[in-house]
Formats: structure tokens, C-alpha cells, sequence
């Protein structure tokens, strides 16, 4: 039997949305707007940030607006209709002293007091920064929040600062040293001489081990939604293939690069330990997220700590 070849199929073309130039000009006229630019001396290129927002205005015009904008981006241009400040501090807008940013809400023409000025909160990143204004921008062109484009017109919206510090490069990657924990002793084979290692380890910590902080405190609490350190005990690993133990931290990560910055929490899990281990264990993963990842950088007891080490008191 010869084979025959499958039949071949042409693929369909998505269908496109083509949108109408928008007619007429709104309350700023025919005119290119012309935007200066004051900004801090910081070695970043506002101006091509700015420039970048208003080109989405240019370029959507006809698809979110009534009307036919074009702007001037000119940095420092001496009859701006318009400035976008850079700023630490930004004004109190519609009853909010944290915004990001800032713009008058212009739907006409005679509301227009030239020039008129967009506040911009530095420290974010490029591209939230470009989001934050044409955000703005949106407002004095008339667009209010919710309006579409909606995932930039929103109220609220997730936006990244400049590249900051990774908490695994941090001396104390904690906000505060003050730590909250809670012991699920469910699965440990003797859960009260458990929770006294657990106390012997994280007594060491607050007594000032040899190259830890030596302000730290912690403080147990029933629930674990209240705990910033949880230790729980499992009888098989959530962790890799034979290891006695593992832990996980939470955080925050507000430049939005994947690693945390700041820890929040951290749970460690003991898998099916002697309980005479479990101190040793709670210590090594509690100096690991004081800021000592590397062994070296641990306290002597968690150093090529032996089998015995281990099963000692070597906090005493």
C-alpha cells in the first residue's frame, strides 16, 4: 500500500479590529501639547520615559479617545503646555497622600491653566514609571478611572520600584527583629520534648549567637496566620528526596525582579527527625535566614556539624 500524505491545512487569519483616526481635537487643541520635563539629577532619562507615555496616547488615540492628540516632548522647553515633575513627595491628590502620581482631570478646554503640571513619584522602575504617566496623562486628556484602556486607567494597579537590594545580600534582611512563631507539633514523635529544642535553639538566637544580631526576640503564638517563623514536623519530605529538613521563605519583592528583598516569614519542616535533632535544625535554618546563607557565615554549632554535634546540646 503506498502512503498517502495528510492533507495540509491553511491556517485561518485572525480577524483584526481595525479603528477609525479619531475626528476633531480635544480642549487641548490642534496644536502639538508640548510637555517639559522637571526631574532629579539622577542619571535617569525621564524625557525618554515621558516620551515613551505619550507616544501610547498618540499611537491609541483613535481607539480610547474622542479626538486627535499629538504631543512635544521638550525637557526643558520654555512655554510648556504642560510639565511632568519628578518627585519624592507627591501633592495631596483627591484625598490620597500616597499616590504615585498625580494629574488634573481635564475635559475641556477652558479648564486649562497653562501650564499645567503631572506629578510622578520616583524610585519606580522604567516601566512602571512609563505606565504611571501616561496614567496621568489619561486624566488631562480627559479619562477617568476605570475608563478603558482599564488595566492602565485603574485606580489601583501593581507597579515596581528601581532595582533594590536581594534579601540573600542583606546583613539583616528583616524589616524588624522581633519574630513571632508558632509549633505545629502534630507529627513529632514526642511533640513536648520537641518544642522545648525548638525553645533551646531560638534561645540561643535571642541570647546573641556569635555573629547574629544581638536584638533579636521571639515570642510564640497559638495561631499560625499570626506567626512569622512556623516549624512543623512531616513524617515524609516536601522536600528534596531524603533530606531531614527544609524551609521556605515568604516576602516581598517591590521591584518585581522574582527575589525577594525583604522576608516576611519563613517556615521550616522537620521530616521524621531524632527529636534530640530538631534544635540543631531550626538553628542552622534560623541563621540561614538572619542573613547567613553560607555555612561559613553560621555560628560554630552549624558548621560540618557530626552526627553527635547534632544530637548535643550545643547551645549550652
Amino acid at each position: 500500500m503506498t502512503p498517502t500524505a495528510a492533507p495540509t491545512e491553511s491556517p485561518t487569519p485572525e480577524p483584526t479590529t481595525a479603528f477609525t483616526p479619531a475626528p476633531g481635537y480635544g480642549p487641548w487643541g490642534s496644536e502639538p501639547v508640548v510637555v517639559a520635563v522637571e526631574a532629579p539629577d539622577d542619571g535617569r532619562d525621564y524625557a525618554a520615559l515621558v516620551s515613551e507615555a505619550t507616544a501610547f496616547w498618540e499611537g491609541n488615540d483613535s481607539r480610547y479617545l474622542e479626538y486627535e492628540i499629538d504631543y512635544e516632548v521638550d525637557a526643558d522647553a520654555r512655554d510648556p503646555d504642560l510639565v511632568v515633575r519628578f518627585t519624592d513627595d507627591i501633592p495631596e491628590c483627591s484625598g490620597l497622600d500616597d499616590a504615585a502620581g498625580c494629574a488634573p482631570y481635564l475635559t475641556d478646554a477652558w479648564q486649562i491653566d497653562r501650564p499645567e503640571t503631572v506629578y510622578v513619584r520616583t524610585g519606580y522602575g522604567d516601566d512602571s514609571t512609563v505606565d504611571i504617566v501616561a496614567h496621568e496623562l489619561g486624566h488631562t486628556l480627559g479619562l477617568a478611572h476605570g475608563d478603558e484602556p482599564a488595566e492602565l486607567m485603574n485606580a489601583t494597579g501593581i507597579l515596581y520600584t528601581l532595582p533594590r537590594t536581594n534579601a540573600t545580600e542583606k546583613a539583616f534582611p528583616w524589616d524588624d527583629p522581633n519574630f513571632t512563631v508558632h509549633i505545629d507539633d502534630t507529627n513529632a514523635s514526642d511533640p513536648v520534648a520537641a518544642r522545648e529544642q525548638v525553645r533551646h535553639a531560638l534561645d540561643y538566637f535571642e541570647g546573641g549567637a556569635p555573629g547574629m544580631p544581638d536584638n533579636l526576640s521571639y515570642t510564640y503564638v497559638d495561631d499560625p496566620a499570626d506567626a512569622e517563623v512556623r516549624i512543623s514536623f512531616a513524617d515524609s519530605s516536601p522536600c528534596a528526596a531524603g533530606a531531614a529538613s527544609c524551609a521556605i521563605a515568604g516576602g516581598y519583592d517591590p521591584d518585581g525582579d522574582g527575589s525577594l528583598e525583604t522576608y516576611g516569614s519563613y517556615r521550616v519542616v522537620l521530616v521524621d527527625l531524632d527529636t534530640e535533632a530538631v534544635g540543631w535544625h531550626v538553628g542552622y535554618w534560623t541563621a540561614h535566614y538572619l542573613g547567613a546563607e553560607a555555612d561559613d557565615d553560621k555560628p560554630e554549632p552549624f558548621r560540618n556539624a557530626t552526627y553527635g554535634e547534632r544530637r548535643s546540646e550545643w547551645w549550652a
